[in-house]
This record gives structure tokens, sequence and C-alpha cells, in this order.
């Protein structure tokens, strides 16, 4: 991953979603399975990536989500950071990987509820091939982003290498829980795992 190696956290990713869970992601029903197959053909992307800058917000318009952008870290536990539970409408990127446009796949998590609310990301299966998500920039530039992969995986296989590995151009991920929930463990089962590649940058 450019920039900065996850080393030892990229072995605790899939569980970090487990983390987010048990803070506070309560209380959807099963997100539908549907046909998630990637497409025959990636969209036409930029391959070439931009200098980084901090991102400040994202949009998502064929869900009705946008939100700003919060730092997400590393817990001392080794685990990574999540939105505050309290604010299950606050999306957030992390921070030890790409920034938005730079080469590699640049993350965003946000919770499916929380606090007894709908989250950011509560309608994020809904989203489809073709779809855009737009994510402004620190430095005034604005990129959208074209779905090319929705999936829902089992969290105990949790794709670690497809989400977060080494990609040859700028890409980004969107994450959240989904599935059944366990009442027992108070856990989703399954992750909501978006995929896009940029194919647009404007600055102003």
């Amino acid at each position: 991953m450019p920039r900065r190696a996850l080393t030892a956290v990229v072995a605790v990713l899939a569980i970090v979603m487990v983390v987010a869970a048990v803070l506070g992601l309560a209380g959807c029903g099963a997100a539908p399975s549907g046909d998630q197959s990637p497409p025959q053909a990636h969209p036409a992307a930029v391959t070439r990536g931009l200098a980084p800058s901090v991102p400040v917000s994202v949009d998502v318009p064929s869900i009705d989500a946008h939100s700003s952008l919060v730092p997400l870290g590393v817990n001392p536990d080794h685990t990574i950071e999540v939105p505050p539970v309290a604010q299950p409408l606050q999306a957030g990127w992390y921070t030890e990987g790409p920034t938005p446009g730079e080469v590699g796949p640049a993350v965003i998590l946000g919770h499916i509820d929380g606090h007894h609310q709908k989250g950011i990301f509560w309608r994020l299966h809904e989203l489809r091939t073709g779809d855009k998500v737009s994510v402004r920039r620190q430095d005034g530039g604005t990129l959208t982003f074209t779905v090319y992969k929705v999936d829902q995986v089992a969290k105990s296989a949790f794709p670690t290498e497809a989400v977060y590995g080494n990609t040859t151009r700028p890409e980004l991920r969107l994450i959240t829980c989904g599935g059944a929930y366990d009442a027992r463990a108070h856990s989703y089962l399954d992750n909501i795992l978006v995929f896009a590649a940029l194919d647009q940058a404007v600055h102003k």
C-alpha cells in the first residue's frame, strides 16, 4: 500500500468490523443478498495517482448518503477506530492508508445504524455497478469514483487482501456491517463492501 505499509494492522482488519458491530451497529435487518457479481469490465478509470490530500466529505447520491469525514486511526489494541456510535450518520476515513485519489485503496467506514437510528451506510447494500461516489478533498478537489463491485461477505471470510491490498490505480472502498444480526454476539454476521475506481478529478 502506498505511503505506509499496514504490516501487522492488516492481519487484524477482518476483526475490526466485528469490533465495529460490537460497539453499537445494532438494530438493522438483513441486507438483501441480490446479484452482486462483478461486471464484465471495470469502468474507464484514472490510472495515475494524485498527490495526497485529506478527504473532507463523501457523497453517495444514489443512496442519499452525505457526510463529513473524521480521521480514523488505530486503537491501542491494534484495531481500527470507527466513527462515534452516538453519531451514526458520521463517516470516517482510514488515515493509515492512501488518501482518496492516491494510487491504492482509500478506505471509508460508516455505521449501518447505531444509537437507535439509521446510520450513514444504512443503504450501502443498494449500490450497484456504475453508481457514483464523490469525495471532496482539502486541496479543493472533488473526486468521482465509479462503483465496479459490491459484495456481501461473511465476517469470518473477510477478503483482507482484496479490500486493503495494493492496486495499480486510485480506488475507494466503502465498508459497513450487514446481513443477519446475531443478538447473542451483538454483531452482524456479514460486511457490505463497495469497490470503486477513480474516473474524474475536478479542482476548483
